[in-house]
């Protein structure tokens, strides 16, 4: 079965999460961009996005400082975007349900990547909307979440990471980033490393074909790596 590329215009489009990832490591990245603890919660495995992000952040209704929105945030969502939301960590209630999902594709989005929980799960999935997220729950925003921001920038910490100096680093994820994600995982490259991440990710792929024809023809694994990848 071929793979359903939810879309806008991007070279990225023809990597996988996994190869990006493997690009972004090279370049530095302590984490590779990747978002972790989100799985795809409906649709196909067979669905990619590859899509600039439109961020949510979502706040405790106890937090009273920070700003409150004057539009819901999926009637401001951009057309060819995913939209990305993150959620307080301690929250166990959903933060997306089937509604989000039918305002999210008529204004064109192409899919939701939640750093918290969903809900509806068969409304996305006869909707053909692919969904990502951490979990999922009975329960909506209210009277737990609302939203908080839109357009702002995301620091999403991994799920009980601590804060130990080799703990997984959180990912940032700048409105206009590139979000990847598939039924690996979800990964996040900055708008300025997306030529670099092409070139290396090619290059990785071009590698890795290589190596797989030598191992499925007898070759071992360390003597492939050592020829193609150098160690």
């Amino acid at each position: 079965m071929s793979t359903s590329i939810r879309s806008s215009t991007c070279p990225l489009s023809q990597f996988s999460a996994c190869e990006i990832s493997d690009a972004l490591i090279k370049l530095g990245s302590p984490n590779g961009g990747h978002i972790p603890d989100v799985h795809m919660l409906s649709a196909t495995s067979q669905v990619k996005i590859c899509a600039p992000a439109y961020t949510v952040q979502m706040v405790l209704t106890s937090d009273k400082s920070a700003p409150k929105l004057s539009s819901h945030f999926v009637d401001t969502a951009t057309p060819g975007s995913v939209v990305v939301v993150d959620a307080p960590p301690q929250a166990k209630n959903a933060v997306w349900g089937g509604l989000m999902t039918a305002g999210a594709q008529a204004r064109g989005a192409v899919g939701v990547v939640i750093s918290g929980r969903c809900r509806d799960l068969a409304e996305h999935r006869a909707a053909d909307f692919p969904v990502f997220a951490r979990g999922h729950s009975t329960v909506g925003q209210s009277p737990f979440v609302r939203p908080s921001g839109v357009n702002v920038t995301l620091t999403i910490h991994p799920k009980d990471a601590g804060d130990a100096p080799d703990a997984f680093a959180p990912v940032t994820v700048t409105p206009g980033d590139w979000i990847i994600a598939d039924e690996d995982g979800v990964v996040c490259v900055p708008v300025d490393m997306v030529d670099k991440v092409v070139e290396l990710a090619k290059k990785g792929q071009e590698i890795d074909a290589k190596c797989m024809a030598d191992i499925k023809a007898g070759k071992g694994i360390q003597a492939s790596f050592k020829e193609h990848r150098g160690k």
